[in-house]
């Protein structure tokens, strides 16, 4: 990365936005009912994760119509059925909308979410997502943001399709320098490459074990949904 690119980032606001259309409340109302009848009208017998998908959708719409309250059950479930079945991308999915609606446990919900998404081969940009809002929940002097930041660069490179690797990378580079800015004021190159290496952001068996220390400050391990040893057996070599 050469300094002209670390200096444009360094100028440049941070925003990750979500994937969802800029729609009306009247579109979305319309997409609500039309989940909501689908969900209705399965059958008894209907597969879990049919029905877990329709749960995530109705909650989704509920979001967005700022009906969060309701949202957190439906998305709640639908991730207990995903962990289950160990569909991991659609467990990440139901912990993001379960953030997305501010209730008092929505940060334990980001960090079960974040887990997921680095510990298994969840799309990365969820990924990049997720650990966006753990940056925006962190104090900007605070290591955890830069961890974070560290963290999405890494799997971005890693996971991201050769049609998707330029654009995502270049955003987790973003953020990474956003957080260099805003933690210790860095402004070229030569600072971000001294602060990296001051914060040991360059090795991942060594900031990859941090971001767990991280999760276990948002989320201490009497507030975990599920059993993370066990779900380490499912992890793909």
């Amino acid at each position: 990365m050469s300094d002209n690119d670390i200096n444009k980032m360094l100028n440049q606001d941070l925003a990750i936005e979500g994937s969802s259309p800029d729609q009306s409340k009247e579109d979305i109302q319309r997409y609500l009912e039309q989940k909501q009848a689908a969900y209705d009208a399965l059958e008894a017998s209907a597969e879990p994760v049919e029905r877990a998908r329709l749960q995530l959708d109705v909650a989704e719409a509920l979001v967005g119509l700022g009906r969060a309250d309701e949202a957190w059950d439906k998305a709640r479930s639908a991730m207990d059925t995903f962990i289950e079945q160990e569909m991991w991308q659609e467990a990440a999915e139901s912990c993001d909308v379960l953030y997305q609606t501010a209730q008092p446990a929505s940060l334990i919900a980001l960090a079960h979410g974040v887990w997921l998404a680095v510990s298994f081969p969840v799309d990365p940009q969820l990924t990049v997502n997720l650990l966006g809002y753990v940056i925006d929940e962190t104090p900007p002097t605070a290591d955890g943001a830069a961890v974070a930041a560290i963290t999405a660069h890494y799997v971005a490179d890693l996971r991201a399709r050769d049609d998707q690797h330029n654009s995502l990378t270049f955003l987790t580079k973003q953020m990474l320098a956003n957080v260099a800015r805003d933690h210790s004021k860095v402004e070229d190159q030569e600072g971000l490459s001294a602060w990296m290496e001051r914060l040991e952001l360059l090795d991942p068996d060594v900031f990859l074990p941090r971001l767990a220390l991280v999760l276990g400050a948002i989320a201490p391990p009497e507030a975990w949904w599920f059993d993370r040893d066990e779900l380490r057996k499912k992890i793909p070599g």
